[in-house]
């Protein structure tokens, strides 16, 4: 910035300036910890290093927004560089029979990302987009690669970065950022499931998918839940490192959950994460009330249901701004 200003003159611009970028800043700090706490974490330090450089800020020379993101990714490289990556059960093991007895406590697992937090608001194109980038498969498939790579492909591809911008913001050059990317994108393409045929939000098969399976929770109909799955389905519960694939071991699960308490024990509510449709399941407790157990994460094609990772860990419903209980009227 240019010309003498007061510190209130200052920091009344810099809030006013920064502030419509805190969403998409969060959804990259997101794409590039897999973790929604982290990236918070990491938003807060930008804005704050940000702030404490304000007055230097020349906008001949990068655009805000520009400047924000460069001061986050390298914000997020030095958080990751005594950090593993955040994987899914999926990605550790083979597929199992049987529940784990006791889930592991030391692995950090990948986190959803509540919609509410990164709406892009009435543009549709930047919707679609912004929703192909934080679905869950990509973020997963995402932890696969190394930081740096991890943050030059996300420049380069989400971001649309000039190979040029990236080398400049990451300390290196334009051959070192091509190499990277590359390499990235090979190894993503080696990591990431096809997911290419999920179901848009406004989609109204989408939307019967949703009100069946909701139903066939809450009436733990274990054949109708079976009817909405593809063949090939895949069924996550972090932190159980246990996960199942196939629609017959799908089915067997379910099947035995639901007849250990049978119908009018659950009760469903809708929301979104990772640009796609999720619930919210709670349990029906002694005192009558419902009580949050976990956040289920759909993956909806039109060929029906094709991935179900349920976040079974205390905070989650809170992440999402849903109560942690429900009246018995509900």
């Amino acid at each position: 910035m240019t010309g003498a200003v007061s510190p209130v003159e200052l920091e009344e611009s810099f809030a006013g300036s920064a502030e419509p970028f805190r969403r998409e800043l969060l959804a990259h700090c997101y794409r590039m910890t897999g973790s929604l706490h982290e990236a918070e974490d990491a938003v807060q330090e930008t804005l704050l290093r940000a702030w404490r450089s304000y007055a230097n800020f020349d906008p001949s020379r990068a655009s805000l927004r520009t400047w924000l993101h460069r001061i986050a990714t390298n914000t997020c490289l030095n958080a990751l560089e005594k950090r593993r990556r955040r994987p899914l059960p999926s990605a550790l093991s083979v597929p199992s029979s049987t529940p784990a007895l006791s889930p592991p406590t030391e692995i950090a697992w990948l986190e959803p990302l509540p919609d509410a937090l990164v709406s892009a608001g009435e543009d549709p194109a930047k919707l679609v987009v912004e929703r192909g980038s934080v679905r869950l498969a990509f973020v997963a498939a995402l932890q696969h690669l190394p930081p740096r790579q991890r943050a030059v492909l996300l420049l380069r591809e989400v971001l649309a970065w000039p190979a040029a911008e990236v080398a400049d913001a990451l300390g290196t050059t334009v051959p070192a950022v091509n190499s990277a990317l590359q390499r990235a994108r090979a190894q993503l393409e080696e990591a990431s499931p096809r997911e290419d045929d999920l179901l848009e939000p406004g989609d109204p098969a989408l939307r019967e998918v949703l009100e069946r399976y909701v139903r066939a929770f809450e009436d733990a109909n274990a054949s109708a839940l079976v009817e909405l799955m593809r063949e090939d389905i895949v069924v996550e519960m972090p932190p159980s490192p246990t996960w199942y694939a196939g629609r017959m071991a799908a089915s067997a699960f379910t099947s035995g959950v639901f007849s250990a308490r049978g119908a009018g024990w659950r009760r469903m509510r809708l929301t979104g994460a990772n640009g796609q449709p999720a619930v919210a399941m709670y349990m029906l407790n002694e005192d009558g009330a419902f009580y949050g157990r976990h956040v289920q994460v759909l993956s909806i094609t039109a060929g029906g249901l094709s991935r179900i990772v349920a976040f079974d860990w205390p905070g989650v419903l809170a992440d999402f701004g849903l109560p942690e209980v429900l009246p018995a009227t509900y």
